[in-house]
C-alpha cells in the first residue's frame, strides 16, 4: 500500500516513481520467499519521515556499514562494503552532491549506476522506503539516520525488478555490478585435484581453485574479500544455510612462543556476532598474544564483528569470493600478482540454435561456436571473462523477471558455460586440426555460474577463443571481456549469417534497408520519449495470400554500425497499420503488435514473430534520444510457393535503400 501524508518540499510536490511504486508490485514477484507473509503490513516513509535529520552517510564511516533486515540479500550487502572503502567505486555508483534533505534543491529522488552487460545503468528512484511500524523493514546502516544503504538496496531492487528478485544470489554478480570489475570463487574444501575431475564436467566447485591467502598478498589490503556457508558451521551454530560474511581484514600475528598465527576479521551483514570460537572476545586464544596486541585487535572488531584464525576459517566455511581492485583510473589490478592491467576490450557474442550455439568440446558442433581473436603484441598478464545474460520475461528497460521461477538454483538461471583458447601460428589455420590438438588455456570445465575467467601469462602471437555453452542449441547473449598488462587487440572471427527462414517448409523473401539516426532529425529515441515518431519509419506488407492467413513467419535484424567500443543500445517495434490509413498517420498512442526490447548493447538484435496479413511499419530507435548512427535493417517474410513464382517471373528483387524518407510526426 502507498504510504499517506506525502512530504513537501518549499511546497513542490516530491517526486514519486510510477516504474517503482509503493505498493506490493515493488516488493513482491511471485511471493515464493519468507518476506510474502508481509504483504498488508507494509507502509512506505521518506527518511525525514522516519528520523528528525537524516543523511546519506554518518560521520563515523563505521557506522555507515550495512545491517541486513528482513530481506535475504546478505550477498548483496557484503558487497556493498566494498564502496565503503573506496571512494572513487561509491562516487560511480552514488554520484555525489546529489541534493539531500534540507537542501533546497531536494526534490525526492535519487540516482545510481550499475554496471550491467558491459555498460552503466543509470536508476532513478524516489526515497520512499518499506517500513514496518515507522522502522526500516530491509537493510539499513548501523546509524539509524543514515541511509544510503536501504536506498541503494531499493535501486538495485528496481535495477532486478523487485525487492523479492534479491531473495538469495552471488556475491560475485554483486561486485561486479557495483564496480564494472571482476569477482572469482575460491574453494575452501578439499575437491581434489583438477586432474582427477572429468575435463567437461558440469560441476561449478571443480572450477573454482583452492584457496590459498598467500597468493592475495599483493593486494590484500584493497582487494574484496568475502567468505560463505553452504550449512551451518560448527563454530556458528547461530548461522543457517548458505549465509555470506565479509572479510575485513587478516594479517599475521606474533604469538608470545614466538610462531605467528593468521588472523581474519569477519563482518555479519546481520549486524550481531555469531561466533563461538577461540578468538571471541573472552576466548583462549587471546592469552597467546602479547596483551597490548590483543587489546588493540579487539578494539578494531565493531558491532557484528569478529576474529577467528586460518584454521578455524579454512575449515568452518565452504569458499570465498575474491573481488579484483579497481585503480581510482579505473584499471583492473590483478589479484595474482598486483600488476595493473590497463588494457582491456570487450565484445558482444551470442550463441544461436542451429547456428553458432555448437555446445561443448564433446559435442561434433563445437566448431561453430563464436570465435574470437586475441592478439597479444608482448609478453603480459592476461584475463579473459566470458559473461553470460540472464533470460528475462518481460520488456522492461531494466532486468526483471527471470524466466525461471526464483526459488530454483542458479543451474536454472544460467546455461553451464567455459572458455577455451588456442595459441595460432597464423591467422589462416585448420579449425578441425587445431581443434583436436588440447588449448593452451582454458576454464578446465563448464559452470553454472554468470561469469567464468580465465588466467594466464601469455607470449606474443595470435589466440583464439571459443566460448561454449554446456549444452547443443542453448541460446543466450554473452560478453567476452580481456584484461592485459600489455598492449592487446580483440576482434570477433566473422561467421556466415544465420539462415532464414525460420522454418523448412514455404518459400522465403528478404529485403533489406538502410537508414540512418540523425541527431535532432530522426534520432527519436525509444518509446519512452515524445520524439519516438521522429525514428525512420519501414512500411511492410504481409501477404494476403489464402493460403497463408493462419500466419506468416517473420523475422526482423536491427544491425547498428558502429565499433563495438561505442555501440548505442538499441531496438525496435513493429506497428500495424490501420486500414485506410498510411504509416505516416499512425495514432501516436497506438501500442506496437511485436516489439525487440529491451535495447541492447548488441551490433545486431532479432525478433521472429508471427503476423496476420495486413500493412505495418517498423520503427527502429536508439534508447536515448539524439543518438546518431547508420543501421542496416533486414526483414525475411514466409511466402506462399505460388507467390515466389510468380515474382520469380517478375523478376525478383532485393531493396537496397541507402536513406528510406523520414516520415516526420
Amino acid at each position: 500500500m502507498k504510504g499517506e501524508g506525502r512530504a513537501e518540499c518549499g511546497g513542490e510536490a516530491l517526486f514519486e516513481d510510477l516504474d517503482f511504486p509503493s505498493d506490493d508490485t515493488s516488493l513482491f514477484s511471485d511471493s515464493s520467499t519468507p518476506i510474502a507473509r508481509l504483504q498488508g503490513n507494509i507502509t512506505w516513509r521518506r527518511p525525514q519521515e522516519i528520523c528528525q535529520s537524516p543523511v546519506l552517510f554518518p560521520d563515523n564511516i563505521t557506522l555507515g556499514h550495512a545491517k541486513q533486515g528482513l530481506l535475504g540479500d546478505c550477498w548483496f550487502l557484503c558487497a556493498c562494503t566494498v564502496l565503503l572503502k573506496n571512494k572513487h567505486l561509491l562516487n560511480k555508483v552514488l554520484p555525489p552532491d546529489q541534493p539531500q534533505w534540507g537542501d533546497s534543491r531536494y526534490r525526492g529522488f535519487f540516482q545510481f549506476r550499475f554496471w550491467q552487460q558491459g555498460h552503466w545503468t543509470e536508476v532513478t528512484i524516489d526515497d520512499c522506503l518499506p517500513c514496518i511500524n515507522s522502522s526500516l523493514c530491509f537493510s539499513c546502516c548501523h546509524s539509524p539516520t543514515a541511509f544510503w544503504v536501504a536506498l541503494l538496496e531499493k535501486a538495485y531492487a528496481k535495477f532486478h525488478g523487485s525487492y523479492e528478485r534479491l531473495w538469495a544470489g552471488q556475491v560475485s554478480e554483486a561486485l561486479v555490478d557495483l564496480t564494472g570489475g571482476l569477482a572469482e570463487h575460491w574453494s575452501l574444501g578439499d575437491l581434489g585435484s583438477e586432474e582427477e575431475q572429468r575435463p567437461e564436467q558440469d560441476s561449478d566447485q571443480v572450477r573454482r581453485r583452492r584457496l590459498d591467502l598467500n597468493l592475495l598478498y599483493p593486494v590484500k589490503q584493497e582487494c574484496a574479500l568475502s567468505c560463505s556457508t553452504h550449512s551451518s558451521p560448527g563454530g556458528a551454530s547461530e548461522l543457517g544455510q548458505y549465509h555470506a560474511l565479509t572479510v575485513m581484514e587478516w594479517l599475521d600475528v606474533k604469538t608470545l612462543s614466538g610462531s605467528e598465527v593468521r588472523l581474519l576479521r569477519i563482518r555479519n551483514p546481520w549486524g550481531r556476532c555469531c561466533w563461538g570460537g577461540a578468538w571471541i572476545e573472552s576466548g583462549a586464544g587471546w592469552s597467546s598474544v602479547e596483551p597490548v596486541c590483543a587489546s588493540d585487535l579487539q578494539a578494531r572488531a565493531a558491532e557484528g564483528e569478529f576474529w577467528l584464525d586460518e584454521a578455524e576459517f579454512m575449515s568452518q566455511f565452504d569458499d570465498v569470493t575474491v573481488g579484483y581492485p579497481i585503480s581510482e583510473e579505473g584499471h583492473l589490478k590483478s589479484i595474482y600478482t598486483g600488476s595493473l592491467l590497463k588494457h582491456s576490450h570487450q565484445l558482444a557474442g551470442r550463441w544461436i540454435k542451429g547456428h553458432s550455439a555448437g555446445g561443448s568440446r564433446n559435442s561434433s558442433s563445437y566448431g561453430t561456436n563464436p570465435k574470437f581473436w586475441l592478439k597479444v603484441s608482448e609478453r603480459g598478464e592476461v584475463l579473459v571473462s566470458l559473461l553470460q545474460h540472464r533470460k528475462w520475461r518481460n520488456t522492461e528497460k531494466y532486468a526483471q523477471t527471470p524466466l525461471e521461477d526464483n526459488k530454483n538454483t542458479k543451474h536454472q538461471h544460467y546455461q553451464a558455460t567455459a572458455l577455451h583458447m588456442w595459441k595460432v601460428e597464423k591467422k589462416r589455420f585448420n579449425l578441425s586440426r587445431m581443434l583436436n590438438k588440447p588449448p593452451c588455456a582454458s576454464t578446465h570445465c563448464h559452470a553454472y555460474e554468470r561469469e567464468v575467467v580465465l588466467h594466464g601469462q601469455l607470449e606474443p602471437g595470435y589466440y583464439l577463443l571459443i566460448p561454449s555453452t554446456y549444452q547443443p542449441d542453448a541460446e543466450v547473449r554473452f560478453l567476452i571481456r580481456v584484461f592485459s598488462s600489455s598492449s592487446i587487440s580483440l576482434s570477433a572471427l566473422k561467421s556466415p549469417a544465420p539462415l532464414l527462414p525460420l522454418t523448412t517448409d514455404g518459400e522465403w523473401e528478404t529485403s533489406y534497408f538502410r537508414g540512418s539516426w540523425v541527431e535532432g532529425r530522426t534520432a527519436g529515441g525509444s518509446r519512452n520519449f515524445l520524439s519516438h515518431w521522429q525514428n525512420p519509419r519501414f512500411p511492410f506488407t504481409v501477404c494476403d495470400h489464402p493460403a497463408v492467413t493462419s500466419g506468416v513467419n517473420v523475422r526482423i535484424t536491427l544491425q547498428q554500425n558502429r565499433p563495438d567500443t561505442d555501440l548505442h543500445p538499441v531496438g525496435f517495434h513493429i506497428y500495424k497499420v490501420p486500414e485506410g490509413a498510411s504509416a505516416q498517420t499512425i495514432p501516436r498512442d497506438e501500442d506496437p503488435v511485436a516489439s525487440c526490447v529491451p535495447h541492447c548493447y548488441m551490433q545486431d538484435v532479432s525478433l521472429a514473430c508471427s503476423l496476420p496479413p495486413g500493412a505495418y511499419t517498423i520503427l527502429p530507435s536508439t534508447y536515448e534520444p539524439d543518438c546518431s548512427a547508420n543501421f542496416t535493417l533486414s526483414l525475411a517474410r514466409r511466402i506462399h510457393r505460388k507467390v515466389v513464382k510468380s515474382q520469380e517471373r517478375l523478376g525478383r528483387a532485393i531493396q537496397e535503400v541507402s536513406h528510406i524518407s523520414v516520415m516526420q510526426s
